[in-house]
């Protein structure tokens, strides 16, 4: 062993002899406690590192080898020693700079080892993970009180110190029920949980101190907000943390063929704690963007875990880039993409399913039409527009069933569908020339100011008629009303539906035709090219003459 271990110390042995010790090494150190001990002592970290440092990329990925077996196989309290010495030494960044983004690809053998150097480095989080919270020690809750005062002792600091120890231990839960803890008068009860026990209260320590003015607008932000819309900074920490580990697998064993890592944890030391500070501010941005309240907390930390997973999948190189990125994706875009992850689950973003999606629409926009000049058959009550402070009056209009007349006339209150015959005006839709909405009415042309009057121009129309081009004005009762009467008018006119409910009815329409013709369908992929057409035959001597046999 010690003969091997001279060809790994020495700078002047051949390349090859280096490369093939390291690899004895390595197989050497899981098969015994006394050899990984031996080589461990005789192969000092930073032989290890002048060898990755070198430019052979085999030797690199020997050296490698050879340090995430030593890894392996060390104690808890040894691994994380070296882990320590590693940090000291910069080991993260030169991975970053000189492994991850050299000149040469990376392979998957050394690509796994970066993922199980990744995975040993969280899973140091592991035991304050899951350790829950100690109410009797001191040093522990020293902690908590130290977060409490950083983020109100200013204001209350003068005046504390003149207060019995009952008003200080109301005053310090009230404070604590800012912060967001739920069990304001023993907070320690929040943080019993395990995991994410102490690494929670760890995150929350390093983010106020390491980021303070973020900290503090945080915390008196939703101090200031109604007590259902704040959003709870203890209570989303501990949350947020769970996801995290959640996410980053810690705890769990290293996979033996895995190669995902994140580049961007190679380039920061406290990438754990600073991927915290960056997520729990993204928390709250995510809390404003969708009004939440105490009940949407689950939804809130839900959409959040899907902002983490999906700029992660985009793998960031640097923490910046990641925090450009998730910040990008706000809740609106979260919304978009599950939309159209849900069309293509449904296959409806399909190739052939978009043309049937095109066939289908004549014959439905047909069906739209019939129900519109249907609608106008039955007729609906319209007030009159009055200038004067009295009550306005009501009219009728209808549609004749040979869609030919539009009948109307004045009515009673109460009247509910008056017969046809008892409207004495009539306009024959041949003399009907164009369609107006809103601001282009005859009789919106003054009412344009006010919020009242804003709502009523969004409810007229008018249709112009016969050469002098008189005016039928409306002002529909509801939007609704608006729509199907805007559309029906345009179809009596020649013209296209253009209303939104127009668009709506469609969307529904098609989505349930698709659905109902692709049932037989169901778990079978379409293809997005139909299957090539077979060449005819040479001859046709095989088909059956009926005719013949029917004589």
């Amino acid at each position: 062993v010690l003969q091997i271990v001279s060809y790994v110390n020495t700078s002047a042995v051949d390349v090859s002899v280096q490369q093939l010790s390291l690899s004895i090494l390595e197989n050497m150190v899981p098969t015994s406690r006394l050899l990984f001990e031996l080589v461990k002592k005789e192969v000092t970290l930073d032989r290890l590192l002048a060898h990755l440092q070198v430019t052979n990329p085999q030797l690199q990925l020997k050296a490698m080898a050879l340090l995430i077996a030593l890894l392996l196989t060390a104690t808890d309290a040894e691994r994380r020693d070296m882990m320590d010495y590693l940090r000291e030494k910069n080991f993260r960044q030169f991975i970053h700079k000189n492994i991850i983004h050299s000149s040469e690809p990376l392979g998957d053998e050394m690509a796994h080892y970066l993922y199980v150097l990744q995975s040993v480095s969280l899973n140091l989080c592991e035991q304050r993970m899951r350790s829950p919270m100690d109410p009797y020690c001191q040093e522990q809750r020293e902690l908590l009180q130290w977060l409490r005062q950083s983020a109100f002792e200013p204001e209350n600091e003068g005046p504390a110190g003149g207060f019995s120890t009952e008003r200080r231990r109301s005053l310090c839960a009230k404070e604590f029920r800012k912060l967001g803890f739920q069990n304001n008068s023993n907070p320690a009860e929040d943080l019993r949980r395990a995991p994410p026990g102490l690494l929670a209260l760890d995150n929350m320590v390093y983010f106020s101190r390491n980021t303070p003015s973020a900290f503090s607008r945080f915390v008196l932000e939703n101090s200031s907000r109604e007590d259902k819309h704040e959003c709870p900074f203890a209570r989303s920490s501990i949350q947020l943390t769970l996801i995290l580990c959640e996410i980053l697998h810690v705890g769990e064993p290293c996979s033996e063929t895995a190669q995902a890592f994140y580049p961007m944890f190679f380039g920061q030391d406290h990438f754990f704690e600073e991927l915290f500070c960056i997520c729990i501010q993204l928390v709250n941005k995510t809390w404003k963007e969708m009004r939440a309240t105490q009940e949407d907390f689950d939804k809130v930390l839900q959409v959040v875990r899907e902002q983490i997973t999906r700029t992660l999948a985009l793998k960031p190189t640097s923490l910046e880039l990641f925090k450009t990125r998730v910040n990008v994706l706000n809740y609106s875009e979260i919304l978009k993409l599950r939309q159209t992850e849900r069309l293509h689950q449904e296959e409806t973003l399909a190739v052939p399913v978009l043309e049937l999606r095109e066939r289908l629409k004549p014959e439905l926009l047909e069906l739209i039409r019939r129900q519109r000049l249907l609608h106008l058959c039955q007729g609906t009550l319209f007030r009159k527009i009055s200038s004067r402070r009295r009550q306005d009056k009501l009219w009728y209009c209808r549609l004749s069933p040979n869609h030919k007349v539009l009948h109307h006339g004045d009515v009673e209150e109460g009247t509910c569908a008056p017969p046809i015959e008892s409207l004495p005006e009539k306009i024959p839709v041949a003399d009907m020339k164009m369609l107006l909405v809103g601001k282009e009415c005859p009789h919106m042309k003054e009412k344009s100011s006010g919020k009242q009057n804003k709502d009523v121009l969004e409810l007229a129309f008018s249709i112009v008629y016969d050469m002098e081009e008189y005016c039928l004005n409306f002002i529909a009762p509801t939007r609704y009303e608006f729509c199907l009467w805007t559309d029906g008018l345009n179809v009596l006119l020649g013209r296209e539906m253009t209303s939104e409910r127009m668009q709506t009815d469609l969307d529904v329409l098609l989505s349930m035709e698709l659905k109902l013709r692709l049932l037989d369908l169901e778990n079978i992929s379409i293809p997005d090219t139909p299957p090539p057409i077979p060449k005819p035959p040479s001859n046709l001597n095989f088909c059956y003459d009926f005719s013949h046999a029917e004589q």
